[in-house]
């Protein structure tokens, strides 16, 4: 019987290796799903997907995650400031019309 023997490269490349270079150059996934019936699109789902080290993404000028306040602080006060602008704007509005309002019932007595 002969002897099988199993070949190896001789330059293996480890799961962390191909991770950094994934990382530090970026890899970008993209496709269309498109479900139509006679010429009419019933479904169209356009995915794309980006894997690159956050470092790589700010060059690139993506980032997101700073704007969003559900992952930063920072933009979770952002939020907040805006949020409470536009309601310090409607008490305003709502001041005026009550003071609008009681200016005409006064005349209409």
């Amino acid at each position: 019987m002969a002897e099988q023997k199993m070949m190896h490269a001789t330059e293996a490349t480890n799961l962390a290796d191909i991770l950094e270079r994934v990382l530090d150059k970026g890899v970008v996934i993209a496709g269309d799903i498109k479900i139509q019936i006679a010429d009419i699109d019933l479904l169209t789902i356009k995915i794309r997907l980006l894997i690159a080290s956050v470092d790589k993404a700010m060059e690139m000028g993506i980032n997101w995650w700073q704007q969003d306040p559900y992952l930063s602080s920072q933009a979770k006060k952002t939020d907040f400031k805006k949020e409470n602008r536009e309601q310090k704007k409607k008490l305003e509005r709502n001041k005026e019309r009550k003071r609008r309002l009681e200016h005409s019932e006064a005349q209409a007595t």
